[in-house]
């Protein structure tokens, strides 16, 4: 983690700047020549970690993203994003990925008034996302990550005293909104020998 630096989904949003500025004096790697080959696995590595999914998982959104329209490059990333896991971490109702995860397959979150259990469920456009109105998930949506973290311009996120925080989706994600410092490309030329 320490190599690939800021990861803000794995090590939240205010601990990413942190995580990136600690390096080791010694670095090894610093004075040896980096293939090709290892710089797009540093990316595939930097992507697949943020987002903390398998390698069965990204191999299957970047396959997708081959048969759809569009940029290759950015069809995964929209993918990743809109998962619902992330869409919590994003609107601050968790304050990592792992941490949306939890919340989501321990049954605490509701979309569309309906109780949703798997993370990797697909998120679309005018979704509402909200949190169960239980004493853990209470705990959860009134601590510090929903206090002065931006939410991105595709999601909204309205809080009041009286009511529980509720998310709503408005558009799909643009590339300007991804706040991850990766080059997608490299990420589709790693699987275009096996996708």
């Amino acid at each position: 983690m320490r190599r690939l630096k800021n990861l803000p989904g794995l090590a939240g949003k205010s601990n990413a700047l942190n995580l990136g500025e600690f390096q080791l004096a010694a670095d090894p790697s610093a004075s040896r020549k980096i293939s090709q080959f290892c710089v797009r696995l540093e990316a595939k590595q930097k992507l697949r970690l943020n987002y903390g999914v398998t390698e069965r998982q990204l191999l299957k959104y970047v396959r997708i993203a081959r048969r759809t329209r569009g940029s290759t490059g950015q069809v995964p990333l929209q993918l990743l994003e809109m998962r619902l896991d992330n869409v919590i971490f994003q609107l601050g109702m968790a304050s990592t990925i792992p941490a949306a995860r939890q919340l989501v397959s321990h049954r605490h979150i509701l979309v569309n008034h309906r109780i949703v259990d798997i993370p990797s469920y697909r998120r679309k456009p005018r979704d509402i996302i909200t949190i169960r109105n239980r004493p853990t998930s209470c705990n959860a949506s009134k601590g510090e990550s929903l206090k002065g973290d931006e939410v991105p311009d595709h999601l909204t996120l309205s809080l009041s005293e009286t009511s529980k925080p509720t998310g709503l989706i408005k558009h799909m994600v643009n590339r300007e909104s991804v706040n991850l410092d990766i080059n997608e490309l490299l990420v589709v030329e790693y699987y275009s020998r096996k996708a």
